[in-house]
């Protein structure tokens, strides 16, 4: 067994859960998170506010700001047989991919057990 989990944009959650329910797949856990990516940040501009030189542009303060913004996301969580992964990366990939910075990651990690609380179902047949 596998777990997917995949960061994706706010405005996307819909249209990718519709997909993957479409898919076979409508079990899934999501989550509200915050985060940024790898950007880096212009301490040059930084210093010269500290400086106490004037900013005129407001392009240079957005910019600044932009750096250490927390961006909210949603994290999608599915836990699926191996043989089901590639379909639902393809899914999220085609759904999410529009070329520019911040269409996600997606994560796979293995899973050694999974125990349904109410059966005590395990593994496969908990799913």
């Amino acid at each position: 067994m596998k777990e997917v989990m995949a960061v994706i944009r706010m405005n996307m959650i819909n249209d990718t859960k519709k997909a993957l329910s479409e898919a076979g797949f409508p079990s899934i856990t999501c989550r509200k998170v915050y985060g940024r990516g790898k950007k880096k940040v212009n301490f040059a501009l930084i210093e010269d506010l500290i400086d106490g030189l004037p900013v005129e542009e407001p392009a240079v303060i957005e910019a600044i700001s932009e750096n250490y913004r927390l961006i909210a996301k949603r994290l999608l969580t599915m836990i699926v047989e191996d043989s089901e992964v590639q379909k639902i990366v393809d899914i999220i990939i085609e759904t999410n991919q529009t070329g520019n910075m911040g269409d996600g990651r997606i994560f796979v990690s293995n899973i050694s057990d999974v125990i349904r609380i109410r059966t005590d179902e395990v593994g496969a047949l908990a799913l």
